[in-house]
């Protein structure tokens, strides 16, 4: 029987890995996709069409949920899990990037930085001990560490500075957390640099040994952050698999911010495990899907007369009930329902994409899986 937070390797196909993570609130079968939701929504969708559609774990926004309304009335409601109404796996991240997003009003120091509320324009002050005491009330089952997310392009030196701030803040955030049915995952960062990166794998390895020594537990997995930020995505594939395997092969190996289709298939090829991005919903909104043909734009006049479903490939409930035709029209008409509708198969469409590569990952055919779709419509655009 596994423990909690244990994670199982269940299977290996060349370097893509098939596994099992245990939490409180159920078990993740990886590689698999996260939707997120901000502000404690996936927006349009409801939690009980989120368990429909078969999402294993869904994001909140620390940043975000510590402003409006704040982490002590979630607290007060039981928890996020209570408080959204969602019974499966909730993961909180910490904030950080959004923190570092708005680096006209940071201040940043060793101790922890200052910042201003995008609400009411009050000064903010977080301390990796500050951000561990908000994520302990929202009460995610996976909180992540405070961590310095550098830009791109960076100067080396900067971005080795922001490697040892984020080292240092891992080691009080692991020092910070006491919830047993929580668990913390440590950030890799160092930009496009492959040394600095494996610097990064190092140091967090060694403040997780130094824990266990200690009598503490140490991290339950670790996030790959400091990606999609601007960069190209060749530039990422450049580095992203050597500080992937560099990680425990025991650990979860999260890559945070990715959501297009062919990057998962690809990064899941490379050892990565867990992925989260808003784009199916955000890209849903301006009317867009994903499907087997590639991206499809729904205002394409093209569709107007089609009364087939969305995607001939998909079972979701949008393909299953509804034609091209329809959501055109609703898109073009600004329906909400359009990007509900829009959103849902984008979801699907990801979620179900990382069960078909975990599905490869158990046949032992990554390899077959990865070249048919990097050789398929799917992969167009992407």
């Amino acid at each position: 029987m596994m423990a909690l937070f244990d994670y199982t390797l269940d299977a290996r196909s060349g370097h893509a890995r098939a596994g099992s993570f245990e939490t409180a609130h159920g078990t993740i079968k990886t590689p698999v996709f996260m939707p997120v939701g901000t502000s404690a929504t996936v927006k349009g969708i409801r939690t009980q069409t989120l368990e429909e559609i078969g999402a294993q774990v869904i994001l909140a926004n620390t940043y975000h949920l510590s402003l409006r309304p704040g982490e002590d009335l979630v607290a007060e409601a039981g928890g996020l899990h209570k408080f959204m109404n969602y019974p499966g796996p909730i993961l909180t991240d910490s904030g950080g990037f959004q923190v570092f997003s708005l680096a006209d009003t940071l201040k940043l120091d060793s101790d922890g930085l200052t910042f201003r509320s995008i609400y009411d324009g009050a000064n903010i002050r977080w301390t990796p001990e500050t951000n561990m005491e908000i994520q302990q009330k929202l009460g995610a089952d996976i909180i992540m560490q405070l961590d310095q997310c550098t830009p791109y392009p960076a100067e080396y030196d900067f971005v080795d500075k922001a490697v040892e701030l984020s080292a240092n803040w891992a080691r009080r955030c692991l020092a910070a957390h006491h919830r047993e049915d929580q668990t913390l995952f440590g950030i890799v960062q160092g930009g496009m640099e492959l040394d600095l990166r494996l610097k990064s794998v190092e140091l967090l390895q060694q403040i997780n040994d130094e824990s266990i020594a200690a009598g503490h537990k140490g991290f339950g997995g670790f996030g790959i952050g400091g990606y999609s930020v601007g960069e190209e995505h060749e530039v990422m594939f450049e580095t992203l698999g050597l500080v992937a395997r560099a990680l425990p092969e025991d650990k979860p190996r999260y890559l945070m911010g990715v959501g297009n289709p062919t990057t998962l298939v690809r990064a899941v090829g490379e050892g990565v495990d867990m992925f989260d991005c808003v784009l199916p919903t955000r890209t849903a909104r301006m009317g867009t899907a994903f499907s087997s043909e590639g991206r499809m734009n729904m205002r394409n006049a093209k569709y107007t007369h089609d009364f087939t479903p969305l995607d001939h490939a998909c079972d979701c409930p949008t393909c299953k009930n509804h034609t091209r035709a329809y959501i055109r029209h609703l898109v073009k008409q600004n329906e909400m329902l359009g990007a509900i509708l829009l959103s849902i198969h984008n979801l699907w469409f990801l979620i179900h994409l990382m069960d078909r590569a975990r599905d490869a990952v158990l046949a032992g055919g990554y390899d077959e899986f990865l070249a048919d779709w990097m050789n398929s419509p799917a992969a167009k655009d992407y």
